[in-house]
């Protein structure tokens, strides 16, 4: 049973707007629909300007993962829900809090602290953000009005989340989200016809009307292939090939696997294999050490901006970050912050190789250990799939029909390829950053992950759209 922790959050979970689970099945075509809306409201919303305040160009690398926009609707994006579920995970896989995944009262009572402390999460950030300065200075009647756009732009998206998981759309709108939000970071990359930051108004912004521009006046390509000077950067040539070259590998990696061989107890001419991806934990510790980042980014912005210019706290703020401001963006010079800031492009990189190196040692130790508290909290481990293969009626050929035996072969795998799995989606992600792939190395990484799953489960919806049948055999 749950342990006090979590029931402490029942009186609040009443509180909170739910979306039901359909009663009837949804067709794949309404899915669809479903999707497309949630979709849509997330674009409408990242163009809302808040109250008073107009839409920024901040391209700090955390609003990728976060799916955020500066200065609209959108500006905490999925900051909270993630944050608010990186929190319970770690208290879960500490232990510090007791959750029995395999109770379904239990997950449901987990589900709705999570969608309480999202809530939450929402309240702290927009109040850390208005009492922090991040939106300049603004007077009190404003700061409520934005503050209340905050929350229920917060909820919405919560909502529109909850909606797509409970199986009125397709995936999750996490998912759907940050996928969304690298799409169009890279589009712009490829195909922006803005003047570039380097080089004035000479030259196209993005790498591909760049190139024909450069073709065109019969100049060579060198130019474009790395196009970064100081603190401002273009995409480049070299970005674009390690951004194609990430992509197919990371498809390459979806398709590794070890496959153990299953059978049915009771249908003895039913066989299969259980697959376990070398991606085994998919990019889930991307996503969760991305958002720790991030979170250290933004608390150190805060503190920074309010206790810089007090003598006796400016000393530990600046351990955290330490920030100079330039035409309202952010940039660190200092602190936990300045070391777990990506590089934006290969000469960023070159312009202080030690600073990125810690960045990319960060990144890669931060997502190995998530990768196996994921493996202990998200039903992954050995004994959970071992049950659940018994209580399917499956077993391994030649072994007894007992969770042990299973166990101890899945025991073999999973361990290794799941710290295998978070080293390298780490190093994928650092290589990618340190060369200036578009979208950012993470964004990457998460967009092939969410369109693999995207595909398996479209391809899933339409064979039990054609044969009903397979429905019933699965229970659904």
């Amino acid at each position: 049973m749950a342990g006090r922790f979590l029931k402490a959050f029942q009186p609040l979970i009443r509180f909170i707007p739910e979306i039901k689970a359909p009663e009837r099945r949804v067709s794949f075509t309404e899915k669809l629909v479903w999707t497309a809306l949630a979709l849509l409201i997330y674009f409408i919303m990242s163009e809302i300007p808040l109250y008073g305040l107009s839409r920024g160009e901040d391209i700090s690398f955390y609003r990728v993962i976060f799916a955020s926009t500066r200065g609209t609707l959108m500006e905490l994006g999925i900051g909270p829900i993630v944050t608010a579920g990186l929190i319970l995970q770690l208290l879960a896989a500490s232990g510090f809090i007791g959750v029995d995944f395999s109770d379904p009262e239990d997950r449901a009572l987990f589900s709705g602290a999570n969608k309480v402390l999202a809530v939450i999460m929402t309240m702290v950030q927009a109040s850390a953000y208005l009492l922090g300065g991040l939106f300049g200075r603004i007077e009190a009647l404003q700061a409520v009005i934005i503050f209340i756009q905050l929350m229920i732009a917060g909820l919405i998206i919560m909502l529109l989340d909850e909606m797509i998981q409970k199986g009125w759309g397709i995936g999750s709108g996490i998912s759907l989200f940050i996928l969304a939000g690298v799409a169009q970071n890279i589009m712009l990359d490829c195909f922006s016809t803005l003047p570039s930051l380097t080089e004035g108004t000479r030259r196209f912004r993005g790498v591909i009307p760049a190139i024909i521009q450069t073709l065109a006046q019969g100049e060579s390509l060198n130019i474009l292939f790395v196009r970064s000077t100081g603190s401002a950067s273009d995409p480049d040539i070299m970005g674009l090939i390690l951004t194609i070259a990430i992509f197919l590998f990371c498809i390459y990696a979806q398709g590794v696997r070890v496959e153990i061989p299953i059978a049915h107890s009771q249908f003895r001419g039913f066989r299969g294999r259980y697959p376990i991806s070398l991606l085994y934990v998919s990019n889930l510790p991307v996503i969760f050490a991305s958002a720790l980042f991030g979170n250290i980014y933004i608390m150190g912005q805060i503190l920074w901006n309010n206790y810089h210019n007090n003598p006796s706290l400016s000393p530990w703020i600046k351990l955290i970050g330490d920030f100079d401001v330039t035409g309202g963006n952010y940039r660190p010079i200092g602190g936990l912050a300045y070391y777990v800031t990506s590089p934006r492009g290969f000469s960023d990189f070159l312009s202080d190789p030690t600073r990125y190196t810690i960045y990319a040692i960060l990144l890669i130790a931060f997502c190995v250990l998530f990768s196996w508290v994921w493996l202990q909290v998200g039903g992954l481990d050995p004994r959970t799939v071992a049950k659940q293969l018994v209580d399917a009626g499956m077993q391994v050929p030649g072994f007894r029909r007992s969770e042990k035996p299973i166990e101890a072969i899945l025991k073999r795998y999973i361990p290794t390829v799941t710290l295998l799995g978070g080293l390298i989606v780490g190093l994928l992600a650092a290589i990618a950053d340190l060369f200036g792939a578009f979208g950012t190395g993470t964004g990457i990484l998460l967009s092939v992950g969410i369109i693999y799953q995207y595909y398996q489960q479209i391809i899933s919806e339409r064979i039990e759209e054609i044969y009903p049948g397979i429905r019933k055999f699965l229970g659904r």
